[in-house]
């Protein structure tokens, strides 16, 4: 499909993939060992519809990532809807707008989201999210140069929630997603005809918080857990082979302290690992393709099938395993729940996709209206998306009207 396409568009393919899958070059790869480096070849772990794992806002994007288990807003649907039910106000929503890839030139390119939650009663609360992606503007063209005409490619994710306290520590929160992919629809590969991907996924998650000794101050320590985008496969053609979507384990705890009246200040720290299959890197067919049908085995277990085996399929066993969970943490400290300051950090094994970078932000609050602010700092010469860019999230908390009366 990419050779059909203009460049600017297999750019734009090729950068998420290189920053949600740390796919490198694996047809220079003999025996896990790059013909031309010499050195032990990438095995990341690769899925479809990868824009269901970007941060979407701009909070977790200051936080390293981090936000399974840090404060509820209107936020959690992407990390953790379990923690909803432990919101501080009844209402809110919160607006997105991530700029993509500006630091090559792209002025087109971007996602949106938009979230937000309603507490029904001191147990009860449902959330709401819808992701955006724009690919831009492409102009299709055939092996030989000739246009195909134009496209705008776009994917999107719209998603409905509900938490529930089992205990007044506990919950529990379960969601449901439609995932819509839009890629190159109406275009034809090999006479193939591309149709737009859809699939169906669930989000699981748990959350316990509970107050903690800190000597005379206050304090808070959360645990959460969430399994997302548990679903079936997906595919742009009517072959019988369909890719992973990024099924993802993460596990966050987060530590807040209430330094005095005015001050608060949050540790928190995200372990995630996708649940989703590691290719087979071995070039005998014997051990990738033990059916002799030209089709990777790892590609062609059931979506519940590769949850499990994701856990056990490394080449390198428990120590690549290991190598697969993505860490990001961070601080966040509170003025007057009015202004906030927040830096964090990303680590991504160099073989796993080599992503690592600081991040810093920023937030203001006034009455009902909130923004906050997000930079990534590089750590490496891997080049990502978000270089030189600022996103920002606009919050809406409509529960501090209640507080003012």
């Amino acid at each position: 499909m990419l050779a059909s396409m203009k460049k600017r568009f297999a750019s734009i393919l090729v950068a998420l993939v290189v920053m949600f899958t740390g796919q490198m070059a694996q047809a220079q790869c003999v025996n896990g060992i790059n013909k031309v480096t010499g050195e032990k070849c990438s095995n990341a772990v690769v899925s479809a519809v990868p824009f269901l794992r970007i941060v979407p806002d701009s909070r977790g994007g200051a936080l390293g990532d981090a936000g399974i288990a840090t404060t509820a807003d209107a936020n959690s649907m992407h990390y953790n809807p379990s923690k909803l039910v432990f919101a501080d106000q009844n209402v809110a929503i919160s607006a997105t707008f991530t700029p993509w890839m500006r630091a090559l030139g792209l002025n087109d390119v971007y996602l949106a989201y938009l979230s937000g939650y309603k507490k029904l009663d001191e147990r009860q609360a449902v959330g709401f999210s819808l992701r955006y992606f724009s690919l831009g503007n492409i102009d299709f063209t055939d092996d030989m140069g000739g246009s195909l005409g134009t496209g705008r490619p776009n994917e999107f994710e719209i998603a409905a929630g509900y938490s529930r306290k089992l205990s007044e520590k506990l919950s529990a929160g379960v969601a449901a997603k439609f995932i819509f992919s839009n890629l190159a629809t109406g275009q034809r590969v090999e006479g193939v005809e591309i149709k737009p991907g859809i699939a169906g996924a669930a989000d699981l998650s748990l959350t316990y918080k509970t107050p903690v000794n800190a000597g005379d101050k206050k304090a808070d320590f959360t645990l959460g857990a969430a399994v997302s985008n548990l679903g079936n496969k997906i595919t742009y053609t009517q072959s019988n082979i369909r890719d992973y979507i990024p099924t993802n384990l993460g596990i966050g705890t987060a530590y807040r302290m209430y330094l005095d009246d005015y001050n608060t200040l949050t540790f928190t720290v995200d372990f995630n690992k996708l649940m989703v299959p590691t290719p087979c890197d071995n070039p005998d067919p014997a051990i990738c393709d033990t059916d002799g049908n030209d089709v990777a085995d790892y590609r062609e277990l059931s979506p519940i099938s590769g949850v499990f085996t994701s856990f056990s399929d490394s080449p390198g066993g428990l120590q690549e395993e290991l190598k697969e969970v993505n860490i990001g943490g961070g601080i966040e400290y509170w003025y007057d729940d009015q202004f906030a300051v927040r830096a964090g950090y990303f680590y991504e094994n160099y073989s796993k996709g080599n992503r690592k970078y600081f991040s810093v932000g920023m937030g203001l609050k006034y009455q009902i209206f909130g923004l906050n602010f997000s930079y990534i700092i590089p750590t490496t010469n891997r080049r990502n998306p978000l270089d030189n860019t600022l996103r920002f999230s606009l919050l809406f908390d409509f529960g501090a009207f209640d507080s003012e009366e």
